[in-house]
């Protein structure tokens, strides 16, 4: 399985669209986890109606895009290092999967400002039912200087300790992009509106597998 061309995000993380199979295979886990809920609200951040455990059959969305993508990162941002914890760059350890799992909010809910345990991150947008447009149009959005709403966004500290932030506005057409990021980087969702559908988002952390170390 052939994954396309990562993008940059700020010299940070990386985002790629996910090929028909990967996510038609996501699907069918995001059903059985509806069929089968284990619930994952209760170690998350999220301010959302529900979070449920994924199941990772046969490792084989860690193997055949996870993998790939971190030995990507690694490759792509190897001269950067500085600017990431060392460990993310150690190739002599072996890799685990020990979170995986899918969060279903409704408008109003968010996400607050959090960071992930482990080495990397992801966020994985499968649906999004509202358009960043329309949601920058709604009056009390409008006005703002800071217009938000429906967005991911990171937040880092410059190397003048300048807190910055960069938004990830969000449409249906951004359905099937993965995110991969450092674990550590401080990120959050902010609230959407005027829309009843649920926003679907998958999510996982990465860690040294210390029983293969």
């Amino acid at each position: 399985m052939m994954l396309p061309k990562v993008e940059y995000l700020r010299g940070f993380a990386l985002d790629y669209r996910l090929p028909n199979d990967v996510v038609k295979t996501l699907w069918e886990n995001i059903s059985f986890a509806r069929e089968n809920p284990v619930s994952q609200s209760e170690v998350l951040a999220g301010n959302i109606s529900s979070s449920l455990k994924l199941e990772d059959t046969d490792n084989w969305f860690f193997d055949n895009v996870c993998i790939p993508k971190i030995i990507e990162f690694k490759e792509i941002f190897k001269s950067g290092g500085g600017h990431f914890n060392q460990a993310i760059f150690n190739n002599d350890v072996p890799y685990i999967m020990n979170s995986f799992w899918v969060n279903f909010q409704k408008q109003h809910e968010f996400n607050p400002l959090h960071n992930h345990t482990g080495l990397f991150s992801f966020v994985i947008f499968m649906k999004i039912p509202y358009d960043y447009r329309e949601q920058r149009m709604i009056p009390h959005v409008k006005i703002s200087n800071t217009p938000c709403a429906g967005d991911f966004v990171f937040v880092h500290v410059d190397l003048m300790g300048k807190i910055c932030s960069y938004s990830y506005p969000l449409d249906p057409s951004c359905e099937g992009i993965m995110i991969l990021f450092p674990a550590e980087m401080n990120h959050q969702v902010y609230p959407f509106y005027n829309c009843e559908e649920e926003r679907i988002t998958i999510s996982g952390n990465i860690v040294y597998d210390r029983q293969r170390a």
